[in-house]
């Protein structure tokens, strides 16, 4: 099992910065694919960005490229979610999720998930 516990979303402007992250407990972390997701209201949930076991490879959305970046300190068992210039659009509630197999777009394919950050991009 993996528990993962996301934190660090909130209230920001237009043009801001947040960083969220996700601290893991549970089996061993480093081992793991990470992914964050993200769901506004009345949408599906959607892949943001997602980083590989050694943070090697990484993939990302179409409309967040060159905007947020993801990273992962195995030693500290936390992925980050580094996201700049913020849109209205940005607004929903990101997911982490880890999965055991591989690193993907597919939320089908992640074993664990977080309960979610709020993040609020005001215009």
């Amino acid at each position: 099992q993996v528990q993962l516990v996301e934190s660090g979303g909130r209230l920001v402007q237009a043009g801001g910065s947040l960083r969220l992250s996700c601290a893991a407990s549970g089996r061993t972390f480093s081992s793991y694919g990470m992914g964050w997701f993200r769901q506004a209201p009345g949408k599906e949930r959607e892949f943001v960005a997602a980083i590989s076991w050694s943070g090697g490879n990484t993939l990302y959305a179409d409309f967040v490229k060159g905007r947020f970046t993801i990273s992962r300190d195995n030693a500290k068992n936390t992925v980050y979610l580094q996201m700049n210039s913020l849109k209205p659009e940005d607004t929903a509630v990101y997911y982490c999720a880890a999965d055991a197999s591989k690193t993907g777009w597919d939320p089908y394919e992640y074993d664990y998930w977080g309960q979610g950050t709020q993040v609020t991009v005001s215009s």
